[in-house]
């Protein structure tokens, strides 16, 4: 059976879950080759070989850490050329678009960013995507080379299938532009406690209608009880209520969670560009014709400083 890499998105041994839903992915296209790079590498077989991966190529080096991408790429290549692999499997973040188009360069060969689904085909796999700000779903396939296909996260379950996960050393030889760009400091990002905004399985994001900065403690409470990540609407970051990392939409982040609850939010075109292929979409506003109740799963016409603190109260007395 043909090999499929899969980049392993890690910290310090502790792999991310979008990583999982790959080797998901992975298993319906061939055996899953996971690369993990840089410290903690090694202790990452163990978890990954749960999820499927019959091999992990592992490589530790000073320069995944104290330089921008190009060392990865260099070290995907590597493998590239170890395996022969039928496809290479990336999650779709901005670091992980930009090793996924370098590499597709490096090798030749033909890239897919952001799919949100992977099935196996005759000539390769076929990767579906959401295109227009997700009014229509395209199926694509690479047709030079070795696919390169980054993922967005939560497009696949993570699904536990135990594999031998054999650890085995990546030999990599790092290009002249591995050191161009050189990391001169890190600052740790303070913790709120709730799960990243593009991973998450449940976002809860606040708009316009959330009137201040002052009334967003509304909308963590909901989110807390429900163990989400807290999204915004363009509106409330322009407005200076909620931090530009935590924007939702065309110029924020993408997201696909399994719940998406949108709070005071209108529904423009370029917030629906970025939460559009969300499960099931979940939607409250006082204006009956807002264009957010033409695409959601559920809508409650009603005033959000009514609506969320019940709803927070009850979901928290059924939790109890």
């Amino acid at each position: 059976m043909a090999e499929v890499l899969v980049y392993v998105d890690h910290v310090d041994g502790a792999v991310r879950k979008p990583t999982l839903e790959l080797l998901t992915l992975a298993r319906r296209l061939g055996e899953p080759v996971a690369v993990a790079l840089g410290a903690g590498a090694e202790a990452t077989a163990a978890t990954l070989a749960e999820h499927g991966a019959t091999r992990v190529l592992t490589a530790d080096a000073s320069e995944f850490a104290d330089y921008l991408v190009v060392p990865k790429v260099d070290a995907l290549q590597a493998a590239c050329k170890a395996v022969s692999p039928a496809a290479v499997l990336i999650p779709s973040s901005a670091e992980g678009k930009e090793i996924a188009a370098r590499l597709a360069v490096r090798i030749g060969s033909g890239l897919i960013t952001d799919a949100i689904d992977l099935e196996a085909g005759d000539e390769g796999p076929i990767a579906t995507q959401s295109a227009f700000a997700a009014a229509f779903t395209t199926k694509s396939r690479v047709t030079r080379g070795t696919p390169v296909i980054t993922v967005k996260p939560n497009s696949a379950p993570v699904e536990a299938a135990a594999a031998a996960g054999v650890v085995e050393a990546l030999a990599v030889s790092f290009s002249e532009a591995a050191t161009g760009t050189k990391v001169t400091a890190r600052t740790a990002r303070e913790s709120t406690g709730r799960p990243e905004l593009t991973e998450a399985a449940i976002v809860v994001s606040g708009g316009r209608g959330v009137n201040g900065a002052e009334n967003f403690p509304l909308i963590e409470a909901l989110a807390d009880s429900l163990g989400a990540a807290v999204g915004a609407s363009r509106a409330a970051v322009d407005a200076g209520w909620y931090p530009h990392t935590n924007q939702v939409g065309q110029t924020g982040k993408s997201v696909s969670p399994q719940l998406y609850i949108a709070a005071g939010i209108s529904g423009a075109i370029q917030h629906r560009a970025g939460m559009q292929t969300s499960k099931t979409i979940v939607a409250i506003n006082k204006d009956p014709e807002a264009p957010i109740f033409d695409l959601v799963d559920y809508g409650v016409v009603g005033d959000l400083f009514q609506v969320v603190p019940q709803l927070t109260e009850e979901i928290t007395a059924r939790k109890g």
